[in-house]
């Protein structure tokens, strides 16, 4: 990140149950502007069915793992091409991810966005802690918290980490936002 860096797509990348979602909204509150929010569970909600019909493309196996096939990948490549014009077009994004394969997803990610700043934001969570938040939730596969919880951050690189183990997703946002180069005490 260079000095005087004014980033325009912030990216939370985590696992399931992680606090992602949290952390979004409350940049949203803080941070100067308007920041859209859109990540892994709108495009979810936008495939057939939410997700769950066969022609989603998406494949979720006992104990948490999630295989897409050829086809729900190409349209993924285009739903992260049409969020990379909206940033090109100045729009300020906060992505709310589970990139699944680590550094190989960052990095198809980050091809989509061309010259847009980008602020890479590991998002931590305890692999228990993670699986007690998702047994509470209804609209959760049980073992993606526990599977995902490792295994996004493998071989990724980020600008900031935070981890919501035992912090506050406000206090998590805070963390982001000053590094964001972002005064969020002028919203």
């Amino acid at each position: 990140m260079s000095t005087g860096w004014i980033v325009q797509v912030i990216v939370l990348n985590g696992g399931s149950s992680s606090g992602k979602s949290s952390i979004a909204r409350a940049l949203q509150e803080i941070l100067p502007g308007i920041w859209l929010t859109f990540g892994v569970d709108a495009f979810i909600d936008a495939l057939p069915g939410r997700g769950d019909s066969p022609r989603a493309g998406i494949t979720f196996e006992p104990g948490g793992t999630i295989a897409f096939s050829t086809e729900h990948r190409a349209l993924e490549r285009s739903w992260y091409t049409g969020l990379g014009a909206m940033a090109q077009a100045g729009a300020n994004l906060i992505l709310d991810e589970v990139l699944l394969s680590g550094r190989a997803g960052q990095e198809r990610l980050r091809s989509t966005f061309g010259e847009a700043d980008l602020l890479w934001v590991g998002v931590h969570c305890d692999p228990d802690v993670a699986a007690s938040r998702e047994a509470q939730r209804l609209d959760r596969v049980e073992g993606m918290a526990r599977q995902q919880a490792l295994s996004v951050h493998a071989g990724a690189d980020y600008d900031v980490e935070v981890d919501t183990t035992y912090r506050s997703t406000d206090d998590c946002a805070r963390d982001v936002a000053s590094q964001a180069s972002l005064d969020s005490s002028s919203a």
